[in-house]
């Protein structure tokens, strides 16, 4: 298989997939930010899980690629730029620990490889 193009299951040709080990860092920095709130998602999500796609920013032309999870208990997805920067988020969909009145609803990590951060989205329950 040529280095520049992969033939997905879905018969599109797209450009390369990221690095497995920077998919691998994203789906730790989730779940990392999952436990710093004292919860756990599990082993979610699971990098070799996700499909891809393209996406085409309408503005500048580039490439993004998608990873999707969904399928499981629940749905993330994560968008690696063309300069290398990541944008994911992954549900969550637990109580919040330390607040009654709301849940954790996802979490969010961004940056390069070489420095993920993120936080959580934390909601509070219909009153």
């Amino acid at each position: 298989m040529s280095e520049g193009l992969l033939h997905l299951r879905t018969g599109l040709i797209m450009a390369a997939l990221p690095d497995s080990a920077y998919g691998e860092a994203v789906c730790t920095a989730l779940r990392g930010q999952v436990e710093k709130l004292g919860l756990t998602i599990g082993d979610e999500p699971v990098w070799a899980e996700a499909t891809f796609a393209e996406e085409v920013d309408p503005y500048s032309q580039e490439i993004s690629v998608i990873a999707t999870w969904r399928g499981k208990q629940r749905f993330g997805t994560v968008t690696f730029f063309p300069d290398g920067r990541v944008f994911a988020e992954y549900q969550v969909l637990l109580q919040h620990p330390a607040r009654e009145d709301s849940y954790v609803e996802s979490v969010q990590v961004w940056g390069r490889p070489e420095k993920l951060s993120g936080d959580p989205v934390i909601v509070e329950y219909a009153k």
